[in-house]
């Protein structure tokens, strides 16, 4: 699907509850992808991922438990604080606060090319967020990435997979993938090039990293 996977991230924090950066480059590389691409998120914590789909998707959309709803949740206040630490002054991106199990997604009225499915990974959320997702944000070339889907890019958490399975329309199941060398789970209506998903992994391709400081954030 990105035959010359090459980019740059320029933010990224090697912190915990993130992604890897191969996750969030197919994101930005799959946003490159598409015209004035439009990109909705569920999940935001430090706003890593959306920050650098900003820099090339024409609007981002991101939804997120508010600070209240956290609190409410005995979750610490510096933890809710911590949330969009990096997207919140960006002009591109809106921020919308809720509870994706009751948020009124087909109230915002809109389809999206790119969207991210990243936030509750319990069976129930994210049979919610695919279901929901599907039905309201979606059009016919849409694509979905779902993160987490693994423990680690060799190793599958069953319960996201039953969740995704259970929650996708039946005639779209065709069309899921895994993508090598990340932590997501993939829909698009391409057809791509597959190869069997075996562990341990036999390395089919090597990454160069480069590792920069470029901002000290105080």
């Amino acid at each position: 699907m990105i035959p010359n996977f090459n980019g740059t991230l320029d933010v990224f924090t090697y912190l915990g509850g993130g992604s890897l950066p191969t996750d969030i480059l197919l994101l930005k590389e799959l946003s490159k992808q598409i015209n004035e691409c439009s990109y909705f998120e569920i999940g935001t914590w430090r706003g890593e991922s959306v920050i650098n789909v900003a820099s090339t998707a024409k609007e981002c959309f991101t939804l997120n438990l508010s600070k209240q709803e956290m609190l409410q949740l005995e979750l610490s206040e510096r933890y809710a604080d911590l949330h969009s630490f990096f997207s919140k002054k960006t002009k591109n991106i809106t921020q919308l606060y809720g509870n994706s199990l009751d948020y009124d997604f087909s109230a915002l009225n809109k389809k999206f090319d790119l969207i991210f499915i990243d936030g509750n990974h319990t069976y129930k959320y994210i049979k919610n967020d695919t279901e929901k997702v599907f039905k309201h944000l979606t059009h016919e070339n849409s694509i979905v990435v779902w993160h987490d889907y693994t423990y680690n890019p060799e190793t599958i958490r069953p319960e996201v997979l039953s969740a995704i399975l259970d929650g996708i329309p039946t005639k779209l199941k065709d069309n899921l993938y895994h993508v090598s060398n990340t932590m997501c789970a993939i829909y698009t209506n391409k057809k791509l090039k597959t190869s069997l998903f075996e562990y341990p992994i036999t390395p089919t391709k090597n990454f160069r990293t480069s590792i920069k400081i470029t901002n000290i954030l105080k």
